[in-house]
């Protein structure tokens, strides 16, 4: 009878792995994008949090490099952000927010 149970725990355990798996595939290949300054200044990254691409107004290069700096980190930052957000949702619905897991 325990054993039947035990191998029903390990079939379950074995399937979130794998949905957590592939879910970790997803959120890597995903595309977010940031921006700052009214999208003056825009960033895209990959779910690891890499920039794909950046763009800058040719305006603002005319403006303040201070401005420009702060405006860039800005939207990096927005767009990690979001990748956190995503992430954190699509594995805690896999979870469960179980404690101990990821996505919790």
């Amino acid at each position: 009878m325990f054993k039947g149970n035990m191998n029903k725990i390990m079939k379950q355990a074995k399937e979130m792995q794998d949905k957590m798996m592939q879910t970790q595939k997803e959120i890597e290949s995903m595309e977010v994008e940031g921006n700052s300054g009214g999208g003056a200044v825009k960033v895209k990254l990959n779910g690891k949090k890499e920039i794909i691409s950046l763009n800058i107004s040719d305006e603002l290069l005319k403006d303040d490099k201070d401005m420009l700096e702060d405006m860039i980190i800005a939207c990096i930052n927005q767009a990690q952000q979001e990748v956190d957000k995503i992430s954190k949702d699509k594995m805690g619905a896999i979870s469960g927010g179980m404690p101990g897991l990821p996505g919790f």
